[in-house]
């Protein structure tokens, strides 16, 4: 886990800091794609973690070498041979479909957020009058006859 977390996170982030520091565009471009490629396999990996595989994560931690590597390029290759031409394909699609989501999590998010504010709008109302309740009748306690 530690060396997941290393090899995987901790290294490509800040190659990636570098990279946008540096304003190296081939290098950016890089991490780029490694990142891609890496939120892709998380992705999967929540699906195939399920499943039972002999050697799982000393396989995680390979495929992340692999990836990063300079002599293999796999980050590259996976992104240029599969993930660039299916997202290529597929970004219209997929552009529409992130376009209805956002409307729609706007309006419910509208939707919840007038509920919030008349159940807050509410409870703020129900403080007041108990507050105002118990004041009153605290001064009428106090209050000589």
């Amino acid at each position: 886990a530690v060396s997941w977390l290393i090899f995987g996170t901790l290294y490509p982030a800040y190659s990636s800091y570098k990279a946008v520091k540096s304003k190296d565009v081939k290098e950016y471009v890089k991490w780029m794609m490694y990142w891609i490629i890496f939120a892709l396999f998380t992705t999967a990996e929540t699906i195939t973690d399920i499943f039972l595989i002999p050697f799982y994560y000393e396989l995680k931690i390979a495929f992340v070498v692999w990836l990063l590597s300079p002599y293999t390029k796999g980050s590259s290759v996976l992104y240029r041979k599969f993930v660039h031409p299916t997202l290529s394909s597929k970004e219209k699609d997929i552009d529409e479909y992130i376009c209805q989501a956002k409307d729609k999590s706007y309006d419910a998010l509208l939707h919840f957020g007038r509920k919030g504010l008349n159940v807050a709008a509410t409870a703020a109302v129900t403080a007041a009058a108990k507050v105002r309740q118990a004041l009153t009748s605290r001064l009428l306690r106090h209050t000589p006859a």
